[in-house]
């Protein structure tokens, strides 16, 4: 399976404060990776350095020609109640993932449109194309924003914490549209909500600070805190577990 991209040696800072250190990481096609670790551990960093708006100090990040375009990566970033007050419908925000392949001046074609019709299909938003944003509760919401990320057809897809503000009557369903994104393209998930992402990715990257990769969707409380990822695994009942091997 070919590599999207490959970080080598990757060093970043915010001035003298250096949040990832002698990063490497390599993303494949059809990835489903958790980003996991504590707060202030460089999680959202990694996903700033890939998507360039974050120049490292040192390393580089080497794309496949498939991600030379702009329009191959998808962002969705987190989302705060600020981002609801806006007077402006789904169908708007939605279409405006299309921007970035756009002049600043152009205007939305009949074929922008219908592919905006077909992601709110997809997602379960039909019905609701008109509806302002701050009619939405907090599944719907989230939708319209991957919705967003999504519109451009990525091959890679960069979600930061985004069952943040997914209520939990639309978590599982959330989460099982993810599953079939993946089938077209990678994703790369922060969340700290291990427990939820845990049925759903392929694998894991602990961040903090360094950068240790877990080719396995099963992770134990050990081998997080071998990793340097001090996180709570909070559970109701007995919960199946594997120990894995610990990092060499």
């Amino acid at each position: 399976m070919a590599n999207l991209l490959e970080i080598r040696s990757l060093t970043a800072s915010y001035d003298t404060n250096v949040v990832l250190e002698d990063v490497n990481f390599a993303v494949n096609e059809n990835d489903f990776t958790g980003v996991i670790g504590p707060n202030g551990g460089g999680k959202t960093t990694l996903l700033k350095v890939i998507l360039g708006l974050i120049k490292p100090v040192k390393g580089t990040i080497v794309f496949n020609s498939n991600l030379s375009d702009c329009n191959s990566i998808g962002y969705l970033p987190q989302i705060s109640t600020g981002d609801v007050t806006y007077p402006v419908t789904v169908t708007d925000v939605i279409l405006s993932g299309m921007m970035i392949r756009k002049k600043i001046l152009s205007r939305m074609s009949a074929g922008d449109k219908k592919k905006a019709h077909e992601v709110i299909d997809e997602l379960g938003l039909s019905g609701l194309e008109n509806s302002p944003l701050s009619e939405l509760s907090g599944g719907e919401l989230q939708r319209v924003f991957l919705g967003r990320a999504i519109i451009g057809d990525p091959i890679l897809l960069l979600l930061d914490e985004p069952g943040n503000f997914v209520d939990s009557t639309f978590e599982n369903d959330f989460y099982e549209k993810l599953n079939k994104l993946n089938s077209r393209m990678a994703i790369l998930m922060v969340s700290h909500d291990i427990g939820m992402i845990s049925s759903h990715v392929k694998s894991y990257a602990c961040v903090n600070r360094k950068l240790h990769y877990h080719p396995s969707s099963e992770i134990s409380n050990e081998q997080l805190l071998a990793y340097g990822c001090p996180i709570k695994l909070i559970t109701h009942g007995e919960v199946p577990h594997t120990v894995l091997k610990s990092h060499s």
